[in-house]
Order: structure tokens, then sequence, then C-alpha cells
């Protein structure tokens, strides 16, 4: 039985910092599975009023068609943008709407609509609606594209992204499927790794590895909007057991396409 592949959206939040450099915003999931006490990035798998038009009416600055060509889908690339942006109100608070907006500036509303929304006594579509939101769709930018391997339970096509947030808006875990939050360096959290203080699966590491080469987040998101359409490929690790161990091939290494 072929094991389904679910669309799946993270996001990684970037800040500047005083000193130089930037930080991203990390989170530690809880101990249940797939992805039990691993160090991650907010994110989850598309629900399907993401790709409503309803939704994508509140878009700011960017359309379904053009979305779609960014990632090299038919349709619906959009709903990649929506549900990064949902998963990062429902898992950390931080609305990645136009601070113009009047909610933006009432702190305490956004988070009783956060935990309206968690308790599913709301949707996202239904704040957007209410609140007139203007989605800041045009602050994420497409960084990397994973697809879990065939050896996993669990399978998802995971568009991962890049946001550029204000330093002053505050982030925290939900407490439930998060229990741990902060903003590090990708060096600092990289060095943690190294030091076992921080276990991660290998997506996070090498979109970690690769931020490490930005001197700011301005660089890193100027870089990857440089790319243009299509120009992310999809990793789809392979694992082979040799000798009693699983040995794993990322695409262009030796061995991958023998797999």
């Amino acid at each position: 039985m072929t094991t389904p592949i679910k669309p799946a959206a993270t996001v990684i939040l970037m800040r500047e910092v005083q000193e130089g450099g930037l930080e991203i915003f990390m989170v530690k999931r809880s101990s249940r599975p797939p992805f039990g006490s691993l160090y991650v990035f907010p994110g989850g798998k598309l629900d399907p009023e993401d790709s409503e038009y309803d939704l994508y009416r509140h878009c700011e600055g960017m359309e379904d068609a053009e979305a779609s060509r960014w990632l090299g889908v038919e349709k619906n690339g959009l709903a990649f943008w929506i549900a990064c942006i949902r998963e990062c109100f429902e898992e950390v608070g931080v609305l990645l709407a136009n601070p113009e907006n009047s909610i933006m500036q009432d702190a305490q509303r956004l988070g009783k609509l956060r935990k309206e929304l968690n308790n599913k006594d709301t949707t996202f579509k239904d704040i957007c609606v209410s609140e007139s939101l203007n989605l800041r769709v045009k602050n994420i930018v497409p960084c990397a594209h994973w697809i879990t391997p065939a050896i996993e339970p669990k399978r998802f096509d995971t568009r991962f992204f890049l946001a550029k947030v204000n330093a002053k808006q505050l982030a925290s875990h939900d407490g439930f499927e998060l229990t741990e939050s902060f903003w590090v360096k990708p060096i600092d959290a990289l060095n943690k790794l190294k030091n076992g203080e921080m276990n991660m699966i290998l997506p996070t590491i090498k979109n970690i590895e690769k931020l490490a080469e930005f001197s700011s987040s301005a660089e890193a998101f100027n870089y990857f909007e440089s790319l243009g359409d299509e120009a992310i490929p999809p990793i789809l690790p392979k694992f082979i057991k040799r000798d009693g161990e699983w040995v794993g091939f990322l695409p262009g290494e030796e061995g991958y396409d023998n797999v």
C-alpha cells in the first residue's frame, strides 16, 4: 500500500539583530509523533480551507496564478502561503498581516482570536473576513522543497518559506503541539546541534546551513526572491539498509539514482 503524500507548508521567521546578522524563530515539538521532541520551524499540512477563493481575496499583492507559477504547480499555489500564515498564527501567535490592519495593534484581541482558532471555535477565513485582513504574502518567499522519504509511515510534500517579521512582534509557542520557542542565530543553532542540545531532522539542518551563509534577513530574502519561477527543485531523500543500518542519499549524490 502506497503511503499518501500530504502537501504541507513550513515558515522560517527571520528578524534583524542590533549587533548585525539575522535570527530565526525555532520551536520544539511535543513528544507526539511524527516529529516528537524535534526542533523545527512553525508549519503543518494544508487545510482544505487554505485554497478557498474567499481567502485568496485577502492576499495583498499576489494572485494565485503568480504563486502557482512560482512553485511550478497548476493551481492553488497561493494555498501554501496562506497555510504558512495560518499555521504561524496558530502555533506561535505571529500574524503576518498588514500592520495597518487595526487588529495588529490589539494584542489582547489577537490572543483571543488565536485561542478561538486553536479551539476550533472559529476559522482562519472567518478571522480574515471579520477583521478585513490584508495578508502579507509579499513578505514570504519560497526557499526549499522537501518530500518525506518512502520509508516513513507519514509523508509530506513540504514547501519551506522565509518570512520577514518586525523585531518587536512577539512570538510564543502554543503549549500543546509546541513546548519551547526562541529566536536564535543560524550559526548558534548549528552549534547546539553539534553539541547535542538540539535534535533536528535533515531538512531543518539544511535550511539553517543555507541561512548561515547570509549576513542579514534582507540578503537572504532577496536571494530567494531573485531565483524566479520553478527555481527550487524538490529534494526526496532515499534510503537503503546496509549491514543493518539505514544509509541515506540526497539528489546529486553518488548512488542516489541506484536506490
